[in-house]
């Protein structure tokens, strides 16, 4: 998908201040943060939005994946104790780049 920024991140054809890399996932700052610590948690695969996970076993796999590294990323990563997150489903739901991604951003540092 070469016209997702968020693909071309993780073939390494833009740039990103990487945390954090997995076979999964990667997270990294956000190019305009609205907190202290701003960063996305993106699969490697492209999804475009959260609801098109599949309602299965698997699709409830990825996403219990997905979730458990967002909050590896927060707490052992950034090492944070007081966060939030935020997940932006569809352009009405304020989604700007279509490839699932998590907000983990705090202002408690």
């Amino acid at each position: 998908m070469s016209e997702c920024i968020f693909c071309e991140i993780i073939a390494g054809r833009l740039p990103a201040r990487m945390v954090y890399e997995d076979e999964e996932f990667v997270a990294f700052h956000d190019k305009y943060p609205k907190a202290k610590v701003h960063v996305l948690v993106v699969p490697r695969e492209h999804v475009p939005r959260l609801s098109d996970y599949p309602d299965s076993e698997e699709g409830e796999r990825k996403l219990g994946r997905l979730f458990r590294t967002v909050n590896r990323v927060a707490t052992q990563v950034l090492g944070l104790e007081h966060y939030k997150v935020q997940v932006h489903v569809g352009e009405r739901g304020g989604q700007e780049i279509f490839h699932v991604h998590v907000h983990v951003m705090s202002n408690a540092v």
